[in-house]
């Protein structure tokens, strides 16, 4: 089977717009301007800072980072359960595993794509199910990182103001005006989805209503309903809510308690406070960096951001800063791949097989819906 960004590849005018390439070459750019903008930081200083780590701490930061997997699972599996299709915690963190492994090695981030295949195909989750369920659990993320975010900086307002008035004024102004944009319009985004999906039966009834005659139409809005009522399942669920919030909570600050960890392996000089409030806001900064599809699996946007916000707070170097940051980032990375290279021995598919097949399996089952419902698909189709 031969998918679009495949037939674009062989030429045409369309043939240097794919998805994959435009996300080798911004990555290409992302690496080349983070070189640019850390070009005065001696890089042989960068590698000695993480030659010298600790590697006692650093082996804590790979086990309590591996910790918060099964709680990913878990979380996901509160997640599928409010929508009606309850999963295995073992199952689930495998295929989320899976569809963050493919997110680092299938340019175009086909994360999402993998995971809505594997629910698909195993344990026949529909896919408007599928990717609503993803937004959920992106909404929740991005959340617990405002959250976390902004308990840090409120014992910077209460605590160290003069730190405050630093980061809003220096080097690294750019970076927490764009995370805040961010998370302001991933705010206004919820909020919309939410209004929508409470007001879903007459939306849905006009618009289908409106769409008589349009066979292709009617059926992308029953779609994207399907999808917004999928959504708002778990909103209308507060103890759900309550669940979702407190898992992300936890998988977060244990995502901060990795970047600690590595600050103290590379004896970053920090005190005890002052070190978990920096990492809290450096992992914040740069997962709200890393929104930005930009580059594969955010690859220097994590680390630009990082680096820089930790700059502006501290007095740490940009060649510890930025070892901490490049430390962290790949100590995450490995146990990311490691956990998908068991993911793909246990489901017997790759990363990128399972992208190609979710995110043409869609568009098919609509093709196919007017002659014969709703289209499935197995591991072996």
């Amino acid at each position: 089977m031969i998918n679009g960004d495949d037939r674009a590849d062989r030429g045409g005018p369309q043939a240097l717009l794919t998805r994959r390439r435009l996300t080798i070459v911004g990555t290409a750019l992302v690496v080349a301007g983070l070189l640019f903008a850390f070009r005065d930081v001696e890089f042989d200083r960068v590698i000695g800072e993480m030659l010298r780590a600790d590697p006692w701490l650093l082996a804590a930061a790979v086990g309590v980072y591996a910790a918060s997997w099964p709680l990913r699972g878990r979380r996901y599996g509160d997640v599928l359960a409010t929508t009606g299709h309850p999963a295995t915690t073992g199952f689930l963190t495998l295929t989320v595993f899976l569809s963050q492994t493919a997110n680092l090695v299938v340019p175009a981030r086909g994360g999402d794509a993998v995971r809505a295949y594997v629910l698909k195909a195993r344990r026949h989750v529909p896919y408007p199910a599928g990717f609503a369920s993803l937004a959920v659990e992106r909404g929740f993320d991005l959340a617990s990182i405002a959250v976390l975010g902004g308990a840090a900086t409120a014992w910077l307002i209460a605590g160290e103001s003069t730190a405050l008035a630093t980061l809003l004024a220096g080097d690294a102004r750019p970076v927490v005006l764009g995370a805040t944009a961010v998370a302001a319009a991933t705010f206004v985004a919820g909020v919309f989805t939410l209004g929508v999906a409470n007001a879903e039966l007459s939306v849905g009834s006009r618009l289908s209503t409106a769409m008589t005659g349009y066979p292709r139409l009617q059926r992308a809005v029953a779609a994207v309903l399907d999808f917004v009522a999928a959504v708002a399942v778990v909103a209308r669920d507060p103890r759900a809510v309550v669940g979702i919030a407190g898992g992300s909570l936890l998988i977060w600050s244990l995502d901060v308690a990795t970047a600690v960890l590595v600050f103290a392996a590379l004896d970053s000089g920090l005190a005890g406070g002052p070190l978990l409030v920096v990492g809290t806001l450096a992992v914040s900064v740069g997962n709200l960096a890393k929104v930005l599809p930009l580059s594969q699996g955010g690859v220097g946007l994590y680390e630009a951001a990082f680096t820089a916000l930790v700059v502006a707070l501290t007095p740490i170097g940009a060649s510890t800063a930025l070892a901490a940051a490049v430390v962290d980032h790949a100590l995450k990375n490995a146990v990311t791949l490691v956990g998908g290279g068991a993911a793909v021995t246990v489901f017997g598919i790759s990363p990128s097989t399972a992208a190609r097949r979710g995110e043409t399996a869609p568009t098919a089952a609509a093709a196919r819906a007017d002659g014969s419902g709703e289209a499935t698909s197995s591991p072996d189709d």
